[in-house]
């Protein structure tokens, strides 16, 4: 069974439309909210929980321009019976929220954390008390500082392993209530940013000389981190389903951020790299997910340096999720990049894709008037 799950923005702003209700959307539509916990729960000290790579990555200098942290957040550690409250008379019917894993487990492993698992016990009776549904993700983000000291976190196979046994106490203690749960929210989005931008933790990158990053290969590591995070996703689902599924009835899924692509252009070159920027963004996940292999842009182009997917891994990975998630963000104008400068000064893996992209065409913005060849 698959579980359509859509939080929807009740800040957005409609410009000349007309006011919208709740009979406007189809039986069944949620409505909800979502945060991540380094973002919003504070207590970084409080409840033993241990360091997170962001806890470390925020507190170096100049990793943040105004050199703000995370430390109180919005205190949502403090606050969250009011923060719920909130959300009720929102009219919300959902929640999604993460769980920081240096909160259950700050060393990454070992003995659960007594004070970390009631704070999330509390959090979920407060919800399902105010008829809030919780939808938990167990990583947004926040590996914990040391699993990353101790092994370079998600670049080594260990991960796969530790993050296995940090979902199952998951599901263990609070799965008789959680019935929906998001094993990764954004992993492209960490893979490249941590890895290859090096602009989010844990800081990794390669480009313009190690410019910005003491550690990292730009042109690697967001592959290798990508495949783990794929078998950690793998070996959650399965442990769910072997250990928990017909006693709690739950479901798995994994949240992808996707942009959509147009063409720059008429032309077979950019409609080309419309689709592979695609490949390249969603289909890096999702296709291993659905299909059992990369997909074959991303074989022809990273090459070798694109991990294999065995006929076993495939057969592992394949059809490991009960729903999807999709955060949307934008859509661009793709054009196919025939110089290829960017590999050849920068050498990431951003640069794989030979697409260049814009929100612009004739200086108009995309959105403003339909592409080229579409009616």
């Amino acid at each position: 069974m698959v579980v359509t799950l859509i939080f929807f923005l009740l800040t957005h702003h409609f410009v000349n439309s007309e006011p919208i209700s709740r009979d406007d959307f189809p039986a069944g539509f949620l409505f909800g909210t979502a945060s991540s916990a380094f973002q919003f729960e504070g207590a970084v000290n409080e409840g033993n929980k241990g360091a997170s790579i962001w806890d470390t990555f925020s507190r170096e200098p100049g990793r943040i321009l105004d050199f703000s942290n995370a430390d109180m957040a919005v205190d949502q550690y403090h606050r969250f019976k009011s923060d719920v409250d909130l959300m009720k008379d929102l009219g919300m019917d959902a929640y999604r929220f993460s769980i920081s894993w240096s909160r259950i487990f700050p060393n990454g492993t070992g003995e659960p954390n007594a004070e970390g698992i009631n704070y999330y016990n509390c959090l979920i009776d407060a919800l399902l008390e105010k008829g809030i549904q919780p939808f938990v993700t167990l990583y947004h983000w926040d590996l914990p500082q040391t699993l990353e000291d101790k092994y370079e976190g998600w670049l080594n196979k260990q991960i796969v392993k530790d993050f296995e046994y940090y979902a199952f106490t998951c599901f263990k203690v609070f799965g008789d209530r959680v019935k929906l749960w998001i094993t990764f929210n954004e992993p492209r989005g960490f893979s490249i940013q941590g890895y290859d931008l090096g602009i989010q933790a844990p800081g990794r990158c390669s480009i313009l000389g190690r410019l910005f990053c003491k550690k990292g290969k730009s042109s690697t590591e967001p592959y290798i981190v990508a495949h783990n995070i794929l078998l950690s996703h793998a070996a959650a689902y399965h442990s769910y389903r072997l250990h928990f599924k017909e006693r709690q009835g739950g479901q798995i899924g994994i949240a992808l951020d996707a942009k959509w692509y147009e063409p720059l252009s008429d032309t077979d070159e950019d409609r080309d790299a419309a689709y592979r920027s695609i490949d390249f963004g969603l289909g890096w996940f999702l296709d291993p997910l659905l299909l059992g292999e990369y997909p074959l842009s991303m074989k022809k182009f990273v090459g070798k340096r694109l991990p294999e997917i065995s006929p076993a891994t495939s057969k592992f990975l394949l059809g490991s999720l009960d729903f999807l998630g999709i955060n949307h963000y934008t859509t661009l104008y793709a054009r196919n990049d025939r110089a290829q400068i960017r590999k050849l000064i920068l050498k990431d893996a951003i640069a794989d894709a030979a697409v260049i992209t814009t929100p612009y065409r004739g200086g108009v913005a995309i959105g403003e008037r339909l592409p080229v060849g579409y009616a």
